[in-house]
């Protein structure tokens, strides 16, 4: 196999490569952002008094929005204001979207890292950077995420606003046989997890272990179904195993990263190897963390 060097190209001062071909090239595919299915809703998107949004993308099935600000060179304070700013109007303008700012340069530097990272705390804020290299026919653009959005602890791991509840109200309250697909699930996970049991709360059933709330998985049991959440990145191979093997899907939790799958009675037991599979990133995960 022959070895091809690609010879690194800076894009601030290139003779020929300007930000308009760095747009084009993003727009014609957006997904090598690594912002996962998403579509261009709207470029140079005229704020009034604020300026051109460079990009807003939007989740090809979902109700994601990206506010995307493209910068050829180092990142400086007026790239993250202007990031900020577009984010809030756009956010403010249309609040029944999650909206999430996305910061592009060929160089985020170490300070204006630090910047960003306390900022996302309070806002959701990403930063991409963007590399350039010239091979034979061309130049080829590679984004790599330097800065994902804050993953926050899910609402229902907090103990002190969890509301424990016992295995009859779910009963009642769904059926007896979906509360016993839960109970299967736990089986499942019996092969990885030693002194698990399950955590019967007034929002959903999760674990605990040894003696403490380990939430890498709930299930919600509903009349005639269950859905269960698997707190794991969103990939494009787990997605393709899921549409292998004819899973109802509901729509991907970005926001607390979450596969959600609605089980009907049966499913557990035909897709067992593969749900286990599932259940044990997300345990491993979770320890990991």
């Amino acid at each position: 196999m022959k070895h091809v060097k690609l010879t690194p190209i800076g894009l601030r001062n290139h003779p020929t490569i300007n930000e308009p071909w760095v747009h084009e090239v993003i727009a014609n595919d957006p997904s090598i952002l690594g912002l996962g299915d998403v579509v261009v809703k709207d470029r140079e998107r005229i704020h009034a008094g604020a300026g051109r949004l460079d990009m807003l993308l939007q989740d090809a099935e979902g109700s994601g929005r990206y506010e995307v600000e493209i910068q050829l060179g180092p990142s400086d304070p007026s790239h993250i204001i202007r990031t900020i700013e577009y984010w809030d109007i756009e956010r403010k303008r249309y609040p029944q979207y999650e909206h999430t700012a996305v910061i592009v340069a060929e160089d985020i530097t170490s300070r204006f890292l630090n910047v960003i990272s306390l900022m996302n705390g309070s806002i959701p804020i990403m930063a991409i950077q963007m590399r350039a290299v010239q091979a034979d026919g061309g130049v080829s653009l590679f984004f790599t995420k330097v800065l994902d959005t804050l993953q926050r602890g899910l609402v229902d791991e907090d103990e002190e606003v969890n509301e424990p509840t016992d295995r009859t109200y779910w009963e009642t309250r769904a059926a007896v046989k979906t509360v016993k697909m839960a109970d299967q699930i736990l089986d499942l996970c019996k092969d990885f997890a030693t002194q698990i049991q399950l955590n019967y709360n007034k929002h959903y059933i999760g674990f605990q272990v040894d003696g403490k709330s380990c939430n890498f998985a709930v299930s919600r049991p509903k009349k005639n179904a269950l859905n269960l959440s698997i707190r794991i990145p969103q990939t494009e191979q787990i997605d393709q195993e899921l549409d292998q093997h004819g899973l109802a899907l509901l729509e991907y939790d970005k926001r607390w990263s979450n596969y959600r799958i609605r089980l009907s009675i049966g499913d557990i037991s035909k897709h067992e190897v593969l749900l286990k599979s599932l259940l044990k990133q997300a345990y491993d995960r979770r320890n990991a963390e």
